[in-house]
């Protein structure tokens, strides 16, 4: 009796202890069921989607470099997919990174719907999407959103400067600029838009001329054709904002002794004395954040995040090996560049 009597405590403390575990186990918060669990053994398998190819010195060779340094950083497996503009390679080539990767960093221009579903088809799965904002039905796609305008405005600003300083070599009296995008789409449209604006806020009264590639972002050739033209118009500079095909304005500016303004990258030293600039648009930093977040588990899924110059996206670089504008025009960018820092100067976004 005393044995059966000891059994009946024991099974009575247990039940207690289980009770108590459940009920304390119903107060804890729960975490997201969408959010992914931080772990060293997790997310190790990176995948770098493009819609295009490496070999830009611009937006996708930028993401590179933060697929790159993650790499090195955390020990990783990572594999680059470039789909090369061709439509058929685009859903095997999600079906690829799926396979292989537990995150997935997309710059999805032209397969944008494909994503959609893959993301909702694989909710396991870490999407991020890179340059404009794009949500799928279960909302698991995050989208890095970079603030263009800001260094846009920069690059109008250096440009409207150089057009009427004499000390240049080959600037005529006219003030004229230029600007040669890859297509006419939301984002090359909000960099012409703060372009302008940030020309006519130093000469209210500069032309600012435009030629658009139709969609041809990777042929060096078509982009210096149409900087040709209009450097033929008297612009003295011309903003290159046409990835691999921008190159081709680098080129034209050097071959009529005037000046570009470089894209996504410090493409100041590729034409040596031509290109007064170069507006920064920083992939990898933004690959490199969102990756840490993923990392230490802050990550969340379907955020909108905006990548300005606050916070090291979007900037102008002037430097160079060989300079080109004086220090005095230098030093009355980076004073405008440190009033939109200060938030003293705001930068009209646009709206399509």
């Amino acid at each position: 009796m005393k044995r059966a009597h000891s059994t009946s405590r024991l099974a009575s403390a247990l039940a207690i202890i289980v009770a108590l575990g459940v009920t304390l186990a119903a107060c804890a918060p729960a975490r997201p069921p969408s959010a992914p669990q931080a772990g060293a053994d997790k997310f190790k398998r990176v995948v770098y989607l493009i819609n295009g190819a490496l070999g830009d010195n611009a937006f996708y060779d930028s993401g590179q470099q933060g697929i790159d340094a993650i790499k090195q950083k955390y020990g990783l497996e990572t594999r680059t997919i470039e789909t090369q503009f061709d439509a058929g390679k685009y859903q095997p080539s999600l079906d690829a990174a799926v396979q292989f990767a537990d995150v997935i960093f997309v710059i999805s221009y032209g397969f944008e719907d494909q994503l959609k579903q893959t993301a909702d088809k694989y909710p396991d799965k870490i999407f991020v999407n890179i340059d404009f904002t794009l949500q799928n039905d279960k909302n698991t796609i995050t989208s890095v959103d970079f603030v263009e305008e800001e260094g846009a405005y920069l690059a109008g600003v250096a440009a409207a400067l150089a057009t009427t300083d004499t000390r240049l070599p080959g600037v005529n009296p006219d003030k004229i600029i230029g600007a040669v995008g890859g297509d006419v789409d939301p984002v090359i449209s909000s960099f012409i838009f703060a372009y302008r604006n940030g020309a006519r806020s130093i000469h209210p009264d500069i032309q600012v001329l435009e030629k658009s590639l139709g969609g041809v972002w990777d042929d060096p050739a078509k982009g210096k054709e149409a900087a040709l033209q209009l450097f033929d118009q008297k612009a003295d500079v011309v903003f290159q904002i046409a990835a691999a095909s921008g190159l081709g304005v680098l080129q034209a500016a050097k071959e009529r002794g005037l000046y570009a303004i470089g894209v996504d990258t410090n493409q100041n030293d590729l034409e040596p004395g031509h290109v007064i600039a170069s507006d920064i648009k920083n992939v990898g930093k933004a690959i490199e954040d969102v990756y840490e977040t993923i990392r230490n588990g802050t990550y969340k899924p379907g955020a909108v995040l905006e990548y300005g110059i606050r916070q090291g996206g979007v900037d102008i670089a002037l430097e160079a090996k060989q300079p080109v504008l004086p220090q005095d025009t230098q030093d009355k960018i980076m004073q405008i560049r440190q009033q939109i820092i200060d938030g003293a100067l705001t930068i009209e976004r646009y709206q399509p």
